[in-house]
């Protein structure tokens, strides 16, 4: 028995699933999960011995790769100081200087310890700011695992939101409209209807866990229109695409600015962290300042802000991007020349480094569109990319990252892994 197995099967006597997160189970692909017991670069390492090239980065804030020297040199020497003082500190107000200057939208800003934390604590803002009850998203858009978010769509195209897991009150959850995404006429009509209810619309700019799914042109525009027209407040969830598409976001790379933004894995660089942050006026309304309560006991923690501050340092030049556009762009092909050659279906979905390749033959626009993908098929594909050290996400419905450590050599890697597995599950 591997040591990986080993460790599976103790983890599953004293651990839900035997994993503290249920993608990691591999339950959509079969077969165990290898336990990592180190990562440098571009590459991970199990308690077995194998090394794999990784395209998760720890499900996207790794941008510069595993065990960064920047990244490392700045957690230790911030460890040495003290991991936490629940207590304001200098690094806090650097990241929030730092995180206000690249988003223009963002004139205050509230660090906490995840992206859940940070979608959770914009909606109860935009609640409080606008004095209504009702949020709209979009299906196929994950943004954590509080209640309000756990909804999904009921008859209809756009309809009150119906409960996504077991412990969501079913009273809650109708106060959660859904709406396909890119469906911009869907929104304008639920407006139409019910827009004097809306408090705010929370969107992916670019989704990235049903599948990476790019806006439809004007798409981002319109939701800016409508919920400007109606007194609602829009909410980017740039958890994953904070500092990822662009050092400014999918807000910079698409030209449009959110009431609120969520931000999270990047600027952590791999520690625990997240963030919101709006209009001053808006972010007046949160406690001490405003009736908007919001406390976290590790919020700014001292280990992750220095962390999340050398990641974007590295990348505050923007030269960075044009390397991550090329080196995407160079996975994306790969896959797209493998699929071909095997007479494969594939549908790839790129946006600057980060991608999703869909086993299906159609375009990929909603969640409607990502569920025609052949998940059976990719969890072949998946296993075949695994026994050949290629490590991606055990799921067809999420993001392969590309990270500054990678090397051309390791994309020309990845594509002769793909053709050889895609040849065998044509």
């Amino acid at each position: 028995m591997s040591e990986s197995r080993r460790l599976l099967e103790a983890a599953s006597r004293v651990i839900p699933g035997g994993v503290n997160s249920p993608v990691r189970a591999f339950r959509a692909v079969g077969g165990s999960p290898p336990f990592i017991a180190r990562a440098e670069g571009a590459r991970l390492v199990d308690v077995d011995g194998r090394s794999y090239l990784d395209f998760v980065g720890s499900w996207g804030p790794l941008i510069l790769g595993h065990a960064a020297p920047a990244v490392v040199e700045a957690v230790t020497e911030a460890a040495r100081r003290g991991t936490s003082y629940g207590a304001p500190t200098p690094l806090e107000v650097e990241m929030a200087e730092v995180v206000t200057a690249a988003y223009p939208s963002m004139e205050m800003v509230r660090l906490v310890s995840s992206g859940t934390e940070a979608a959770m604590s914009a909606i109860r803002v935009a609640r409080g700011a606008t004095g209504r009850d009702v949020l709209v998203k979009f299906d196929g858009c994950y943004h954590g695992h509080a209640d309000s978010l756990l909804v999904k769509a009921g008859s209809g195209g756009a309809t009150f939101g119906v409960p996504d897991s077991k412990g969501v009150p079913a009273a809650l959850a109708e106060l959660t409209l859904t709406v396909a995404f890119n469906d911009l006429d869907g929104v304008r009509d639920l407006f139409r209807r019910k827009g004097d209810s809306i408090a705010a619309v929370i969107v992916e700019p670019v989704a990235g866990n049903m599948g990476v799914v790019p806006p439809a042109p004007g798409f981002l525009e319109g939701l800016r229109e409508v919920t400007r027209a109606h007194g609602a407040l829009l909410i980017f969830d740039e958890v994953i695409t904070g500092f990822r598409v662009a050092y400014g976001g999918a807000q910079e790379r698409y030209g449009v600015q959110a009431d609120l933004t969520c931000l999270g894995k990047i600027i952590g660089g791999g520690l625990p962290v997240g963030a919101y942050g709006g209009r001053r006026a808006i972010m007046s309304e949160v406690s001490p300042l405003g009736g908007v309560y919001q406390a976290g006991t590790l919020s700014g923690n001292p280990l992750a802000v220095a962390a999340g501050l050398a990641a974007i340092r590295a990348l505050a030049d923007r030269r960075a991007y044009a390397r991550l556009e090329t080196l995407g762009a160079l996975l994306e092909q790969g896959l797209r020349d493998g699929a071909q050659k095997a007479g494969v279906p594939l549908t790839v979905n790129r946006v600057g480094s980060m991608l999703t390749a869909f086993f299906c033959a159609t375009p990929v626009t909603d969640y409607a569109t990502a569920r025609k993908a052949d998940t059976a098929r990719y969890a072949r594909f998946f296993s075949a990319m695994l026994e050949r050290g290629i490590y991606l996400a055990p799921s067809q419905f999420e993001a392969a990252f590309v990270s500054l450590a990678h090397a051309e050599a390791d994309l020309a890697l990845a594509a002769r892994a793909a053709a050889e597995s895609l040849s065998t599950v044509a």
